[in-house]
C-alpha cells in the first residue's frame, strides 16, 4: 500500500521546507491522475500555497512560519491537509487512510490542520495555532 507515495521525492521537499538556509517555505503534495500521491509546487509565499486548494482537490501541505516575539524567533512547522468541498465521499474516505503514509515522510509539526475553508489554514490563523502550540512567549504583553 505504501507505493502509493513516492518516499524519495516527499522527503525531499520535506527538507527543503525545514532547511533554515532554504527560501523555500512550503511544499504541497497532490494526487496524480493513476491516484498516488505525488510532489506537486513548493514556494516562499503563503498565499501561493493557499491557491494550490481548490474545491475539487486533495492536498497534503507541510510549511515553515516564523513565529515568536521580539525576545526569541523559531521556526514552527505546520501539516495541513486539505479535502475540497467538491471532493466525492469515496476520496475523502481515502485521504484520511493516505495521511498516515504522507506522515511517516514528514513526521515533525507543530501543528496539524485539517480544512476545505482557506479561512481555517488562513495564515494568520495558522500562525496563532502554532503560537500557542510553541509555549512560552517571552516579549512584552499584549
Amino acid at each position: 500500500m505504501t507505493n502509493i507515495i513516492n518516499k524519495e521525492e516527499m522527503r525531499a521537499a520535506y527538507d527543503e521546507v525545514r532547511k533554515d538556509d532554504s527560501a523555500i517555505t512550503w511544499a504541497v503534495f497532490i494526487y496524480n491522475d493513476d491516484n498516488k500521491i505525488t510532489t506537486g509546487e513548493t514556494g516562499i509565499e503563503y498565499d501561493e500555497m493557499l491557491n494550490q486548494f481548490a474545491d475539487d482537490a486533495r492536498v497534503f501541505a507541510y510549511v515553515r512560519l516564523i513565529t515568536g516575539d521580539e525576545m526569541s524567533k523559531r521556526a514552527k512547522f505546520a501539516f495541513i491537509t486539505w479535502i475540497g468541498t467538491s471532493v466525492s465521499a469515496m476520496k475523502r474516505a481515502k485521504v484520511s487512510t493516505d495521511k498516515a503514509f504522507v506522515k511517516q515522510v514528514m513526521p515533525e509539526y507543530g501543528k496539524e490542520f485539517l480544512a476545505d475553508d482557506k479561512s481555517d489554514v488562513a495564515k494568520d490563523v495558522v500562525l496563532a495555532e502554532l503560537g500557542k502550540a510553541g509555549g512560552a512567549n517571552y516579549g512584552s504583553a499584549r
